[in-house]
């Protein structure tokens, strides 16, 4: 192929630069950040690489003890976010920082780096909330101080939770705080205490997994974005289904899930990719709210595509004590079923509207993709080294990126040969040295906005421990539940408000600190309820991911209709429609896990398959109301139903669904023959 088509291919109809950027800032909140230029720029870029460093070092060989290491590690998350955002994204100005900003982060770190110097001291002091009481009867000198401490850290943190992660998790954490000193009867000083003095506030379970696992992570995400591999994913997507019928959305769905999988972040995939597919499925004819919607569904999977999932497939082996691959085996189906979901209803809807694909002749050839296979060493030695138990997560994770380090040398230093011919060693040198910086610089911002979701989910975990609220939002669920005499329906009724819960709280959170969240808040109330432990965690994890598909706050879905330049609302519900699956199938293994592989064997696994496939097309025509000819509201209604029993385990079902699946597709083909 030659060089002008696969620029017309992959990049003439993407956005321009400046563009992306724009639809970042506005749907991204991790992209609304300061303008650093000169050596201000330089600084702070190393600032994030040695942060970067830190976390690998305190991850592998650091022995301080815990309370020590997350003091610091949150002092430079604040060092860091307030250098990085802007009171608001509109406040900006190259190389400026308004005193304000620089008394917070003064306060918030100095909080956090004066309980990290004196943690000796304070752990010998303060053993109970009466010691920081000023008005309990034997407080230490100094109450006060420490109260006003916590408070400020505190405090500075949800200042920068506001600018980095949203408004809806501070919104909550709001709401219990609240709670918690009306209704729940506690004072500022055990308040204070909990959550900042103790282990169950901002340094929870949350940011412990942050600081051990999640960071080094997100700092091998972002080495590896920097070997090519989102290229090499959109590229072979391109070379499998480009030319089938309306190509390009298809490979919108193949090369957002293998990115999405990466890059832990809904909207920052729906941008990336879609600056490059969107544009594609325009030109092809389908319609720009459909676009966009199929975008954005399909990089919101990505965060539910094993073996990564974003990185949650780790901490999920790590809160539901199994083993990593455990957690990717379990996963296989429920992914399969939502990217067949999309993948059917693009199908249908290119079917619909008579839609080609792209000349074979335009699109990259396989056996030259092949020669990039070795992109893939990082992540396939990661999974390895995870799936075997060889080793921990953290050294895997770490060894994976001096792997990507590695399969990134062939590609910088051919482009310096073509570039710079004499000089290619010394400039191959140099630029391997700046891809380094850069992926820390990247790792080390990335992380920012994930250890502040994390701190304001421990802050709402001991919110609910502190005031005994667990326990009566279970009682409060069960109580609603039961309300319904019929035992399924009390516990879809008690699942629906979990769900719910679990989509408030998700609403722009990135997918590692998404995690977290409901593992510590919503999956403890589905297991009181009497569900497993593994299908109570996945069932939280997706309704916390399709949050960002979800009306009214649809973030990857609003990001995806910049770029396409197509009404917000009407994408956001498309892109719903296209996710059906991820709306339907957590019901269905919380009602009966055999989806997710537990207790069974092979033969069920195919009969599972199969009936849920079959189900899935017939959810998906309904949805698209087109199959041969236009389908009637009642043979709609029909496949929709039967398309659902087929979903839902049980031989009754299945029978039931399938006759109305089979029996709508043959009246449709039936029908249609008669009209030609």
């Amino acid at each position: 192929m030659s060089e002008k088509e696969q620029k017309n291919l992959s990049g003439a109809n993407a956005g321009a630069p400046g563009e992306m950027d724009e639809v970042m800032r506005k749907f991204d909140r991790e992209s609304a950040t300061r303008i650093w230029e000169g050596r201000p720029k330089l600084l702070v870029s190393v600032v994030m690489a040695l942060f970067s460093l830190y976390c690998i070092w305190m991850t592998l060989w650091c022995t301080w003890d815990m309370p020590i290491r997350l003091s610091s590690f949150l002092g430079l998350i604040i060092v860091m976010g307030y250098l990085t955002y802007p009171v608001h994204k509109d406040h900006v100005r190259p190389n400026a920082m308004p005193w304000y900003d620089v008394a917070l982060m003064l306060l918030g770190a100095g909080s956090f780096f004066y309980y990290c110097l004196n943690y000796k001291t304070l752990a010998r002091l303060l053993t109970s909330a009466a010691k920081i009481n000023p008005f309990g009867e034997k407080p230490i000198d100094g109450a006060w101080f420490y109260i006003i401490l916590g408070i400020v850290g505190i405090a500075c943190l949800a200042e920068l939770c506001r600018r980095c992660v949203g408004l809806p998790i501070l919104c909550v954490a709001g709401v219990l705080l609240v709670y918690t000193f009306t209704a729940g009867g506690q004072n500022l000083a055990r308040v204070v205490y909990t959550l900042f003095y103790g282990t169950s506030g901002v340094m929870a379970t949350p940011v412990q997994v942050c600081a051990k696992f999640i960071a080094v992570f997100i700092i091998f995400g972002a080495f590896l974005e920097r070997t090519g591999i989102s290229s090499f994913f959109i590229d072979l997507a391109n070379s499998a289904a480009g030319s089938s019928s309306g190509g390009p959305a298809k490979v919108a769905v193949i090369s957002s899930a293998l990115c999405g999988m990466v890059s832990g972040s809904s909207v920052g995939n729906t941008v990336t990719t879609g600056s490059v597919t969107i544009p594609m499925m325009k030109k092809t004819g389908y319609q720009g709210e459909f676009a966009g919607a199929v975008e954005a569904a399909a990089s919101t999977g990505g965060q539910i595509m094993p073996p990564i999932m974003g990185a949650a497939a780790f901490l999920m082996a790590e809160f539901m004590d199994t083993t990593y691959a455990n957690v990717a085996i379990k996963a296989i189906l429920p992914a399969l079923l939502y990217f067949t979901g999309i993948f059917l209803s693009v199908h249908l809807e290119a079917k619909r509207l008579g839609l080609k694909g792209v000349p074979r002749d335009q699109l990259p050839k396989f056996r030259v993709l092949v020669r990039s296979i070795y992109l893939l060493l990082p992540l396939v030695i990661l999974v390895w080294l995870v799936a075997g138990n060889v080793r921990t997560l953290q050294y895997s994770a770490s060894i994976a990126i001096v792997l990507a380090i590695l399969v990134s040398l062939p590609g910088i230093f051919w482009d310096c040969r073509v570039l710079y011919e004499k000089d290619a060693l010394s400039h191959g040198v140099k630029d391997t040295g700046s891809m380094i910086l850069s992926s820390l610089e990247a790792g080390g911002r990335s992380c920012i906005t994930v250890a502040v979701a994390c701190s304001m989910a421990g802050i709402v975990s001991g919110c609910i421990t502190v005031t005994g609220l667990a326990s009566k939002l279970i009682n409060g669920v069960i109580n609603i539940s039961n309300m319904i005499p019929i035992p399924a329906l009390s516990l879809f009724i008690a699942l629906f408000l979990t769900m719910l819960c679990c989509i408030v709280l998700g609403m722009g959170v990135p997918t590692t600190a998404n995690y977290c969240i409901m593992a510590t808040t919503c999956a403890p109330i589905l297991i009181q309820l009497g569900i497993d432990r593994i299908p109570a965690h996945f069932f939280v994890f997706y309704f916390g991911i399709v949050a960002d598909i979800t009306p009214p706050v649809a973030l990857a879905a609003y990001a995806g209709s910049a770029i396409a330049k197509s009404d917000p609302m009407k994408t956001g519900i498309n892109a719903t429609k296209l996710a059906i699956a991820a709306f339907i199938v957590p019901y269905i293994f919380a009602f009966n896990p055999d989806m997710l592989l537990v207790d069974t064997n092979a033969i069920q696994v195919l009969q599972i398959s199969a009936t849920s496939l079959i189900g899935l097309f017939g959810v998906a025509a309904a949805l698209n109301g087109h199959l041969f000819r236009p389908i009637a509201p009642l043979v709609r209604a029909a496949m929709a139903l039967g398309g659902l029993a087929m979903m839902f385990p049980g031989h009754a079902s299945d029978i039931a669904g399938l006759v109305l699946v089979l029996g709508a597709v043959f009246y449709q083909r039936f029908t249609a023959g008669r009209a030609a």
